[in-house]
């Protein structure tokens, strides 16, 4: 397998970097592109970050103070991406001449040449920390920020179960060396907008319980995130795993007409990827996804099968 060492020999070797984060960003596929992108630089090579769908603005604090670079790229590199199909219309145009992916998802196709799947990494921030030092790089505070908040994010704050020991290791070095972790935890965790709290609201209301209560389903339909930017649903479909005794948690959210994003969040001993897998998707064994095509019913109703059929009922 593919270690550290080679990766980082990739990148002393190679220059004019593109790096892909997955579409519907989040914070540690911004964390890594952009952490990435700013030590590549401090190394004096070219790089920079593309993404198919707009960064939300929460997270401007990582993205402007990395320097953007105009260069012809020679080198694509993917981080935190685990199937092609999850980097939207990028797929396209970069799906068949990615070189390098560094990941920590289980599920990963590797879709790449060289690729480096850490699956015991609770974010692929702590990936690109450990490569970072293995480049020499310095990791100073824009790095810092970075790094910090695709931990933090992807482990809801160290309460999830990727979290080890490692990542609470990581997270003090990050913030020895200048992240602001008290306002990025403000920022991501407790800082939410009126009309998200609505929205909140209407999907509770819309909650439906199957499986003598061990599955709690919840859909977002496209009228119902109309009142509210995208980025503002971050964070929204941990909401069903969080009643008392369910063990299956899923958010169907409306992407287009006839396209839905599933989301499902598991406590054990459900493996959350082995469900998504079923319909295409994939994940971690306690937080997983995938697209289901139809209408909202049809949607709920291939769910409920992947459910089914797991818990042989």
């Amino acid at each position: 397998m593919t270690d550290i060492k080679t990766i980082a020999a990739f990148f002393r070797e190679n220059d004019n970097f593109l790096i892909l984060s997955h579409a519907s960003p989040d914070g540690d596929t911004v964390g890594s592109a952009y952490g990435l992108c700013h030590a590549l630089h401090k190394m004096g090579k070219k790089a920079r970050v593309e993404c198919a769908d707009e960064i939300p603005a929460r997270y401007d604090y990582m993205v402007k103070p990395v320097e953007i670079q105009d260069f012809q790229h020679e080198n694509v590199v993917a981080v935190d991406v685990a199937d092609l199909k999850l980097l939207g219309k990028n797929n396209e145009l970069y799906g068949d001449k990615i070189a390098l992916a560094i990941d920590h998802h289980r599920s990963n196709k590797g879709y790449a040449p060289i690729t480096y799947v850490n699956a015991d990494a609770g974010a692929n921030c702590e990936n690109i920390y450990e490569l970072i030092l293995e480049l020499g790089v310095e990791i100073d505070k824009v790095i810092a920020d970075n790094l910090y908040t695709g931990i933090v994010t992807d482990t809801g704050c160290f309460k999830y179960q990727n979290t080890t020991a490692n990542t609470h290791i990581i997270a003090s070095k990050l913030i020895e060396c200048g992240a602001n972790y008290y306002e990025i935890n403000r920022i991501m965790f407790d800082t939410k907008s009126f009309a998200r709290l609505k929205v909140e609201q209407q999907a509770v209301d819309n909650i439906e319980m199957h499986f003598d209560n061990r599955c709690a389903l919840m859909t977002i339909t496209a009228e119902m995130q109309s009142m509210v930017t995208p980025d503002e649903l971050e964070g929204v479909t941990p909401i069903p795993r969080q009643i008392e005794g369910v063990l299956i948690g899923v958010t169907i959210r409306e992407k287009t007409e006839g396209k839905f994003k599933c989301s499902v969040r598991t406590h054990e001993p459900i493996d959350a990827s082995e469900i998504c897998s079923m319909l295409g998707g994939g994940g971690h064994n306690r937080a997983a996804g995938c697209e289901i095509l139809g209408t909202l019913d049809e949607a709920k109703q291939k769910m409920l099968k992947a459910i089914a059929d797991y818990l042989g009922e």
